[in-house]
């Protein structure tokens, strides 16, 4: 997880633009508009409402005609109810150890879903077979918890990207020792708008089982979904949901939401955008170490979403979150990650690379 440092005023009146999560922006115009056009009459709640149905049907047609897709309020909700569901209470998860169920959930998968993290650590926060085999042990043996599920974040907390095939392999792995494996997709659209591929294809045509799909971060007001790719991943996830206080009675205006996103091409184009200006604020600062030599200027990880995860000089950085907020990650000295989002536009990038080249020169 980051930590932010964020400017004075927390107004966003003040400061419109920020670089510190996707989730700091506003929602979408055209989500809006769903919204408000759901505001209509009265109707069934807790999902049986035309609104609820139409998203299972967009669902059915984006990962396959078995899925089934149930809105959720939250992402952590999302993959706390997904494993849960899959797994007995004696379950185990492989993850890495850069997962988000791992560093950014407050322990709510164990805490809630009483399941046990099995964390390993991944380089640039992706798992391959060889490195979930570390973990990938004690079948049988009653004193070890037992490892059922694999769970990958597509994208990566640093920022990278599964191709179809690397999901595939994982697929392929977990399926011969008779574990499931989970898509924690709260970045699922900016993967897949890196990669140039479907939605289905780095999930159900690779062989994953269940997906949290996100929405929140690619410009909805709140919304997510549980997604069953495989019939029968999941036994008894609507009583789940239900239980893990997921299950919200005004439905439609999630559902909405997850429609107006999903139906069209609405979540490519916030993607693909939001992912443009993160390559855009790459080559800004690649210039930047290039520039005289610097040497205070880097690229950590390669930039395949909407995130940047770049060193800085400590002086700029501080000076420049004066104006812009953007994260520090404490497990790297030095390292900071910033964030786009659909609303990013190409000015605010150059403004942020201008600040940090006008604050590198004054500290010299």
């Amino acid at each position: 997880m980051s930590h932010l440092d964020p400017p004075p005023s927390s107004d966003p009146r003040d400061h419109p633009i920020s670089f510190a999560s996707d989730n700091w922006a506003g929602a979408h115009p055209e989500v809006l508009e769903a919204v408000f056009a759901a505001n209509v009459g009265h109707t069934r709640s807790y999902g049986g409402d035309p609104w609820t149905v139409q998203f299972q049907q967009v669902a059915r047609r984006l990962f396959g005609p078995d899925t089934e897709a149930l809105p959720v309020l939250n992402g952590t909700g999302a993959n706390v109810l997904s494993l849960q569901a899959a797994l007995p209470r004696w379950g185990a998860v492989i993850c890495a150890r850069s997962a988000h169920i791992n560093t950014g959930e407050t322990g709510a998968p164990e805490k809630t879903g009483g399941l046990k993290l099995l964390a390993v650590d991944a380089p640039d926060g992706k798992l391959t077979p060889e490195l979930v085999a570390r973990e990938a042990w004690g079948w049988g043996d009653e004193h070890r918890a037992q490892p059922l599920a694999v769970s990958i974040s597509q994208a990566t907390e640093l920022g990278t990207c599964y191709t179809p095939n690397e999901v595939a392999a994982l697929a392929e792995q977990a399926h011969a020792h008779g574990m499931v494996l989970h898509v924690d997709g709260s970045r699922l659209g900016n993967a897949a708008a890196h990669l140039g591929v479907s939605l289905a294809e780095i999930t159900s045509e690779a062989g994953a089982d269940l997906l949290s799909l996100g929405g929140t971060k690619n410009g909805l007001l709140g919304a997510e979904a549980v997604v069953v790719l495989r019939p029968g991943a999941a036994p008894g996830l609507p009583f789940l949901r239900k239980t893990n206080l997921q299950l919200g009675s005004k439905m439609r205006f999630v559902s909405a939401q997850l429609t107006a996103l999903y139906e069209g091409d609405l979540w490519l184009r916030s993607a693909a955008h939001a992912n443009a200006m993160a390559d855009r604020l790459a080559a800004g600062i690649e210039e930047l170490a290039r520039r005289d030599g610097e040497t205070g200027y880097g690229i950590a990880h390669p930039v395949e979403s909407n995130a940047v995860f770049a060193f800085i000089p400590p002086e700029a950085a501080a000076r420049a979150r004066k104006r812009f907020a953007f994260g520090s990650w404490p497990e790297t000295p030095g390292l900071s990650r910033l964030m786009c989002a659909f609303d990013t536009r190409p000015g605010h990038v150059d403004d942020l690379l201008a600040a940090l080249a006008d604050e590198r020169a004054e500290g010299r």
